[in-house]
């Protein structure tokens, strides 16, 4: 899950993997680090999200150095539903991407099949439902981090959350 606030944004993700009503890991990482300024929570097949976040870090990464700039989110954005597009859903990676570049603070959810939307609060994964209606009573314009912090931990069940804030 993820949610703007005025100046950042803040992803949050719980760790447990499951394998249908099994939980086959209760210490997954689902936060990937991508650049410095940008972060991305991961649904799906946990070997498909970690790739898939790894090959587009490294594309980043090159990027970076070769502009001498951080990455726009945008850049993330279009290489990731690119990616995604390209084999047609058979990469089981849905990702919630946040960061903060000059232009200020992004929020955006990419499908399987690589399509994407940009929105202030987004949730994914076998959760999802729950955390948007906490999600759609709790936001409002103007937030500030300590408030996002709140609304989205209204949300994690049990402490099972981590959470990345980006502000920029």
């Amino acid at each position: 899950m993820g949610i703007v606030f005025e100046g950042g944004v803040c992803l949050g993700a719980d760790t447990r993997a499951t394998g249908g009503s099994e939980v086959a890991d209760k210490n997954c990482e689902k936060i990937h680090y991508l650049a410095d300024n940008i972060f991305c929570c991961g649904a799906g097949t946990a070997a498909d999200t970690e790739k898939t976040t790894e090959m587009i870090a490294s594309q980043l990464e090159l990027h970076r150095m070769n502009t001498g700039m951080q990455p726009r989110v945008v850049t993330a954005v279009t290489l990731l539903k690119r990616m995604l597009y390209k084999y047609q859903g058979h990469v089981s990676a849905a990702l919630v991407l946040g960061g903060c570049d000059l232009n200020g603070p992004h929020l955006y959810d990419i499908y399987p099949h690589g399509s994407t939307s940009k929105l202030p609060y987004v949730t994914m994964g076998s959760g999802s439902l729950a955390a948007m209606s906490i999600f759609e009573t709790g936001w409002k314009e103007g937030m500030n981090e300590a408030e996002a912090i709140e609304v989205r931990t209204r949300e994690s069940a049990a402490g099972l959350l981590k959470q990345q804030c980006t502000t920029c």
